[in-house]
């Protein structure tokens, strides 16, 4: 089993910059972020994949969030530019075995999550 730790998220104006931080007890093969609105469904932000380093975004953060890790310290970190309103949510540290996803139900372990509010 392994625990996901997340840290970082608070309350931004719009514009401005967050990061997020995720700490892994164990290996997964892909490591990454989803995120929860009020009344909507948890969806794909972005994700690393270990053995190769390949990351990949969700269209609507793409070129604004940058998604890294550090392999020896089991962790990956999410920073986020130029923040919308529209990115407010709860965010998830993802884990899966398999070497991409950006389905929620393909999901293996999940962080607590972390709330980032961005205001107009």
């Amino acid at each position: 089993q392994v625990q996901l730790v997340e840290s970082g998220g608070g309350l931004v104006q719009a514009g401005a910059s967050l990061s997020l931080s995720c700490a892994a007890s164990g290996r997964t093969l892909t490591l990454g972020w989803f995120r929860q609105a009020p009344g909507k469904q948890r969806e794909f932000v972005a994700f690393i994949r270990w053995i190769d380093g390949t990351t990949y975004y969700a269209e609507a953060v793409r070129g604004r969030f940058t998604v890294s890790g550090n392999n020896a310290r089991n962790a990956v970190y999410l920073q986020m530019n130029v923040l919308k309103p529209e990115d407010t949510a709860v965010y998830y540290c993802a884990g899966t075995t398999r070497t991409s996803t950006t389905r929620a139900s393909e999901v293996d372990y999940w962080g607590q999550g972390t709330q980032v509010t961005v205001s107009s």
